[in-house]
């Protein structure tokens, strides 16, 4: 009896044991399933297969059933090529390809012309628009309200989406592309905006394209987008109060520009790549009150270039928490400039940390950013160095007199000349810039948790 009783417990300790584990489990995957974006990588473009139209299929005229259809009527498309182009004037249209159509523009015009509001355009390829700049030849011209481009893949467009002088649009995950046989000079843009507010660009991926430009439109949201081998990732100009968040923008000849654009928050952002052209990965040119925060700029000809920014010294610019790194120059001034904030930085494995064109950087704040090349001690403990660290230029200065001096960067003369300097120096150097409280160790888990 006592045996029986032991087998008993030791059953039931079994299972208890084996329930313990189960609900282990059960929790994990659970809070895997409620944190997607934990588990799972970013998507860029489409979200699902568009197979597009095989030649075999049917031909047919779209804007007849377009002009037959109610306001708020589904329009589902067969698989087959429609062909454009076509115009929309109804309200409320959804046109549904169901990923296995294709609308072919026919090399004429904009494939798609929205003139509507509450439109949406989904899952479907779009192709071959006209090929005029003047009149901005798209795959979807938007002119008109909540209207909606989604799951689509244009190519061999001029233009991929206008917006012009329209607000509370969504353009998300679409795959942009230009006219393949141009150069990059004469291509279009992937998604022009103009005059426009309150729109939605998120989780696209543009390539082959010109440029992405955003001109006199405010409030809008540009969120998760990609943007490769490009001229400008994205170009800002008279564009106040825009939201850039998580994008990625490679190998383009700039990556992000805000020119006269004010009150820009930009968090999250991963920009890496540019060598093309003036490589930089952010430029600022007379633009104030910006919040520059926890962004990536790696491996780019020229980190930040600042040119008269802050426009008004009052409305200061805030770059806080970013990673500037590999890059030839990390801070780039082309004026003595003043009135911006460069707070908790992590600047590492630049050729020249901060350079100004002029004279000096100093009359800006620099707090608490961690430079690789400090030469200091922390002997309290407290992660902050015990000395300022001061940076004054020696031998880069020498470009501002002859700059394919530059091409001996890195020499043994100029390393030699560099330390000679610094031990007896011979000319005045370059008072560029104090930081009173440098980091004195970066630790890797600061910043950059969110960015893609």
């Amino acid at each position: 009896m006592s045996y029986l009783m032991h087998c008993e417990k030791m059953l039931s300790g079994f299972l208890f044991s084996v329930l313990k584990k189960l609900v282990f489990f059960l929790v994990f995957f659970l809070l895997i399933s409620l944190n997607p974006l934990e588990a799972q990588s970013p998507v860029y473009g489409i979200l699902s297969k568009l197979q597009g139209a095989l030649p075999a299929y049917d031909t047919i005229p779209l804007q007849p059933i377009i002009d037959t259809s109610a306001p708020g009527m589904v329009i589902n498309l067969k698989p087959a090529v429609y062909t454009g182009p076509v115009y929309i004037s109804t309200d409320g249209l959804v046109i549904d390809g169901h990923g296995k159509a294709t609308i072919d523009g026919l090399g004429k015009a904009s494939v798609v012309f929205i003139d509507a509001d509450s439109v949406t355009i989904k899952n479907v390829i779009i192709k071959n628009s006209g090929g005029s700049f003047d009149k901005l030849d798209s795959g979807v011209r938007l002119k008109g309200n909540y209207n909606t481009v989604e799951n689509c893949r244009i190519k061999e467009c001029l233009f991929g989406v206008d917006i012009w002088q329209s607000n509370h649009n969504r353009i998300i995950h679409n795959e942009i592309s230009s006219k393949k046989e141009r150069s990059i000079a004469i291509k279009g843009d992937a998604i022009r905006l103009w005059y426009s507010k309150f729109n939605i660009i998120r989780g696209n991926y543009w390539h082959g394209v010109r440029d992405m430009v955003v001109w006199y439109s405010g409030e809008n949201l540009f969120q998760g987008n990609k943007g490769v081998g490009d001229r400008y990732g994205i170009h800002f100009m008279y564009s106040h109060n825009n939201r850039i968040q998580n994008n990625v923008l490679l190998n383009n000849s700039v990556g992000l520009f805000l020119m006269y654009s004010e009150r820009t928050i930009m968090t999250g952002n991963l920009i890496k790549g540019n060598h093309i052209g003036s490589g930089m990965a952010l430029g600022m040119k007379e633009t104030s009150s910006n919040q520059i925060l926890n962004n990536r700029f790696i491996y780019c000809t020229e980190g930040i270039h600042i040119d008269v920014s802050p426009y008004v010294l009052e409305q200061k610019n805030t770059i806080e928490g970013n990673e500037i790194a590999f890059c030839g120059t990390a801070i780039y001034f082309h004026t003595n400039q003043e009135g911006n904030l460069f707070k908790h930085n992590y600047f590492h494995n630049n050729l020249t940390q901060v350079f100004p064109e002029v004279t000096t950087a100093r009359f800006n704040v620099w707090d608490n950013n961690y430079w690789d090349d400090y030469q200091g001690f922390d002997k309290d403990g407290d992660n902050v160095g015990d000395i300022p660290y001061v940076l004054l230029s020696y031998t880069e200065h020498l470009w501002n007199f002859n700059r394919y001096m530059k091409f001996f960067y890195g020499a043994p003369i100029l390393a030699v000349l560099d330390f000679l300097e610094r031990l007896a120096p011979f000319s005045k150097p370059k008072y560029v810039l104090d930081d009173k409280k440098p980091i004195f160790r970066w630790k890797e888990t600061d910043t950059f948790k969110n960015t893609r």
